[in-house]
């Protein structure tokens, strides 16, 4: 399939949110005469956010509430509606209900899933909308500043050409978070490639304020990467290994030994402690190589050697419950919508 300017390229958006409030209103607006169709997935809102989407003139689907919600069946929900209003679908973008869309984005976009055989998703900078208003915010939008190039995953905010997305049956409904990396995998598994382009892509609102947020945003990722491993992990590509052995050791294994030996053996075994500080000086270094101001870069690293005991309670969370049998809840970070401008 060609994406050329001369062809009429049929296009759709999946928006997916649940008590968004203003959020989602300038999620629409930045949508407005960019897309052919677009389609507002709730999950369970009891704001008026469904009134809100018609009032815009999208498509609304409303989840039914006695299945688990997760963004992946919001997902696969809005591009199966895509899909009956236009049979002949080229491409669907999702973004997620707290974002709104870059207005040059939908063209870039467009040019570079031509310009580039066998790319499947294009991806582009996410940014946060208010970095300044808390350090978990500035920390969100450091973290999806990401090398431009073929990639190995996409976030939630991306363009995908419908035929793959077809081919691969979708995202998985029942992962609670982790998506987007676990249906990249399977593209690439089919040759399908992921392109990572240097143009702001979304403008996000995190609207974390509190530790607890961070914290529990963090375990979310955890997980994420427990689970992703679960699924394919054994397969060639190591699915997510290398980060929940990096997870494990960290967040769990370097402080158990350290306690063992420096009680059984020698107290001069929690010198292997100092471990930590030099995770903070390589990610601090890497950070600094890449042009972020020291403070910025301090930060951050600080936070990821933190996130190292979240993320565990996050694989700790997926196994505990896998060995319980019992299906996975949503680790949900944010509330309801409030203006904190």
């Amino acid at each position: 399939m060609t994406l050329s300017p001369n062809t009429a390229i049929r296009t759709g958006l999946v928006a997916i949110g649940r008590n968004e409030g203003e959020r989602l209103r300038r999620c629409l607006i930045s949508a407005q005469g960019v897309y052919d169709h677009v389609v507002y997935v709730d999950s369970g809102s009891t704001d008026d956010s469904v009134a809100l989407a018609e009032s815009f003139g999208a498509v609304v689907v409303v989840l039914d509430t006695q299945r688990p919600f997760t963004a992946a069946r919001a997902r696969n929900a809005g591009f199966a509606r895509l899909r009956e209003i236009e049979p002949d679908l080229d491409c669907v973008q999702f973004v997620d209900g707290d974002c709104e869309i870059v207005r040059d984005w939908p063209g870039t976009a467009l040019e570079a899933l031509d310009a580039r055989d066998g790319v499947a998703v294009v991806c582009g900078r996410r940014r946060e909308r208010a970095p300044d208003r808390s350090a978990y915010n500035l920390l969100c939008d450091m973290e999806w500043d990401t090398p431009a190039g073929e990639t190995a995953a996409c976030g939630g905010d991306s363009l995908m050409r419908a035929r793959a997305l077809a081919e691969t049956g979708g995202f998985r409904d029942d992962l609670i978070a982790g998506e987007e990396p676990e249906l990249c995998f399977r593209l690439r598994e089919k040759g399908w490639k992921i392109l990572r382009v240097d143009a702001d892509m979304t403008l996000h609102d995190a609207a974390m304020t509190r530790f607890s947020q961070w914290w529990r945003r963090a375990m979310r990722s955890g997980h994420a990467y427990a689970e992703g491993y679960a699924l394919h992990g054994q397969s060639p590509e190591r699915f997510n290994a290398r980060d929940v052995r990096s997870i494990l050791f960290w967040g769990a294994g370097l402080p158990i030994i350290t306690l063992l030996v420096a009680v059984t053996l020698t107290p001069w075994a929690l010198l292997l402690l100092l471990g930590y500080p030099v995770l903070f000086w390589r990610i601090w270094r890497y950070r600094r190589s890449r042009g972020e101001p020291g403070k910025s870069a301090q930060l951050y690293a600080a936070y990821c050697v933190l996130g190292k005991f979240a993320e565990f309670t996050g694989v700790w969370r997926y196994w505990t419950g896998r060995l319980r049998n019992r299906k996975p809840e949503l680790i949900e970070y944010k509330g309801r919508f409030s203006d904190q401008s």
